[in-house]
């Protein structure tokens, strides 16, 4: 469209000569060579000779082109006006040597600016459209880490969640039966619930306390789990399965068969940021404890840099004394 009307105001210009002399259609035709020449300069180095000479390297075939072509067109335009005036124009004398070479050069170097500012346009196009692959390229990439990452919870977490399972089989098979219960509602929402880029944070907070219900069934009852929400939007819409790893993680390292237990778990939300805040009592596993590979927790790193480049803040690791891990993500959205 910007074309269309740079070129509808180059062509129309000449009508201005004829402001209130009277209009003569022939001398308006051969006036118009000046813009038609311009406009073959300009696109035969816009679609040709910039993509398949200048951008490739050929610089020098080129610029070689370019100056046989507008000084071959610069002449050649010259002479045409200066024939189309002896026609039109009463009185009109031919110019002198130094006249002819004057208005030559005005017309080369007026073509010229044509032709740069066309080769100019061409790089930025292909500028332009070779960014425009380079983004998809990376967008499509992303989303394939993404579904990569997102395909490497579904084995991690029923890998553990299994191991639970099976060890209360062991002693308390009405126990074992309930957490294939809690297993089976945690599976529907992975099925049906977790195929899309988000999901809303009511949706996460209800997978989170179904585990949540799931591993209390194996603890002992001094083990204290909370699980506290203070959110007052629960319709924003989050990365899914984002947090999961961090509960597990809560569970694997903040729970000991002697020594007293906790594991505090606290999601709040506003229209701004969404804070998921895990503290738990520190227990790490010996150096023989390979579960897991700590895949979760590398896993959640990489989709927060994927998902939530630089609007989140993860501060995690044990306290001073070693007593308690704290893992707290901070979800900023931006405007």
């Amino acid at each position: 469209m910007c074309h269309l009307a740079f070129w509808a105001f180059l062509f129309l210009s000449p009508l201005t000569y004829w402001r209130g002399t009277g209009f003569n259609f022939v001398h308006y035709l051969m006036t118009c060579m000046q813009p038609l020449v311009v406009m073959v300069v300009f696109y035969l180095n816009y679609l040709v000779l910039a993509p398949k000479l200048f951008v490739s390297g050929k610089h020098r075939y080129d610029l070689l082109i370019n100056v046989v072509l507008l000084i071959s067109l610069g002449t050649l335009l010259h002479y045409w006006m200066d024939f189309t005036n002896q026609l039109f124009i009463p009185g009109y004398k031919d110019q002198d040597t130094v006249g002819t070479v004057t208005y030559i050069a005005r017309d080369v170097l007026n073509l010229a600016i044509f032709a740069g500012g066309a080769t100019s346009l061409a790089l930025a196009r292909r500028w332009f459209t070779a960014d425009q692959k380079l983004k998809e390229a990376e967008a499509a990439h992303a989303t394939a880490e993404l579904r990569n990452l997102r395909s490497q919870i579904n084995p991690h977490f029923l890998l553990n969640t299994l191991n639970n399972i099976y060890a209360l089989t062991a002693f308390d098979t009405p126990k074992a039966q309930e957490a294939i219960q809690e297993l089976s509602k945690m599976l529907r929402h992975i099925l049906y619930d977790y195929q899309q880029t988000t999901v809303s944070l009511a949706d996460e907070i209800e997978f989170l306390q179904n585990y949540v219900n799931l591993m209390r069934i194996r603890l002992q009852q001094s083990v204290d789990v909370q699980f506290n929400i203070s959110t007052l939007n629960t319709s924003v819409e989050i990365a899914p399965l984002l947090f999961i790893s961090l509960v597990e993680n809560a569970f694997k390292h903040g729970v000991s068969p002697s020594e007293p237990s906790f594991i505090h778990i606290h999601i709040e939300s506003d229209e701004h940021k969404v804070v998921c805040d895990i503290q738990n009592s520190n227990h790490p596993k010996t150096a023989d404890d390979n579960s897991g590979h700590g895949i979760g927790l590398r896993n959640v790193q990489r989709r927060l840099d994927l998902y939530y480049p630089d609007h989140y803040e993860w501060v995690h690791g044990p306290t001073a004394d070693g007593t308690v891990f704290q893992s707290r993500i901070t979800i900023i959205f931006k405007d």
